[in-house]
């Protein structure tokens, strides 16, 4: 057993962390609201710290899952950031969606001052993390991924590295490209077929057996239909993450038009007053108004 920080109690840092405890291993919280932290402790055990700095002290590794880029260098590399008090051999595990251009700003720092860093991303949403069922993509030293990886277990079905430093976050955006193309592929299905009028329910049962089977089919489809837009990932992190493909994509010289032309759906969906809904929400903006 490993003596853990985690820092950010989100929708998926918190359950995150329980499962960390629940396999045994001694895990203090951090969260920028102290109060979330406290009542994570009061129902899982452990101990809660007042700043990263003080979580990271001592410990074997430190996750963390924050909201962005600079939500994630503030944890880190701020006053009181981990960085400042992480001890040397330790490891730093970040499970944030963030810029590949982080990963590998953060992953210099940590070599300088002596301890491992992994970017490790994940996918499958809040259901994944309170299931313990996430997919985790990283980049990283074999070295480091090795002593991340059961760890990890507490809390991943499937864990690999995909490279160095930077690797998971790009491996992230591949995720969110595919995604997004499938959900908008989806909503015009059902939304095609209600125009026919079709039975969706039946038509979804039969496709799904098919080539056009999905995660998205499977999970969404039917409460797509229902218009209720409420069981996963918000359309305003959705646009975060692919602001952050769009920006990678005109570094690294490739085109995506589809993606381009689905985070501006998003963004019609945001001006319905979607930003919370989640990403099946794609539907909602093909629907005839009132």
């Amino acid at each position: 057993m490993a003596k853990v920080a985690f820092i950010g109690l989100g929708v998926m840092g918190y359950p995150m962390a329980r499962h960390l405890a629940a396999k045994g291993h001694q895990v203090t919280v951090y969260n920028r609201t102290a109060a979330k932290a406290e009542r994570w402790v009061g129902e899982h055990g452990g101990k809660s710290a007042p700043t990263p700095a003080t979580a990271a002290q001592g410990q074997d590794i430190v996750f963390a899952c924050v909201g962005n880029d600079d939500d994630l260098r503030q944890v880190t590399l701020g006053s009181d950031g981990a960085f400042g008090a992480i001890g040397k051999g330790a490891l730093f595990v970040d499970h944030t969606t963030a810029s590949a251009g982080i990963a590998r700003e953060l992953a210099a720092a940590a070599a300088k001052g002596g301890f491992g860093f992994i970017d490790a991303p994940v996918s499958g949403g809040q259901a994944g993390a309170e299931n313990g069922v996430l997919t985790v993509m990283c980049g990283g030293s074999d070295a480091d991924f090795a002593r991340a990886e059961p760890v990890m277990a507490s809390y991943a079905r499937a864990s690999r590295l995909l490279g160095e430093a930077g690797s998971g976050q790009l491996a992230k955006m591949m995720n969110q490209i595919c995604i997004a193309g499938i959900v908008q592929g989806l909503a015009e299905a059902i939304h095609f077929g209600k125009r026919a009028g079709l039975d969706i329910g039946a038509v979804i049962d039969t496709i799904s057996k098919g080539a056009a089977q999905s995660w998205q089919m499977e999970n969404r489809a039917a409460t797509m239909t229902e218009g209720k837009f409420e069981f996963g990932f918000a359309v305003d992190w959705m646009r975060k993450d692919l602001s952050i493909v769009l920006g990678e994509a005109r570094t690294n010289g490739s085109t995506l038009p589809l993606t381009a032309l689905v985070d501006q759906f998003y963004a019609d969906v945001q001006s319905m007053g979607g930003g919370r809904w989640d990403t099946s929400s794609l539907l909602a903006r093909l629907e005839p108004k009132g």
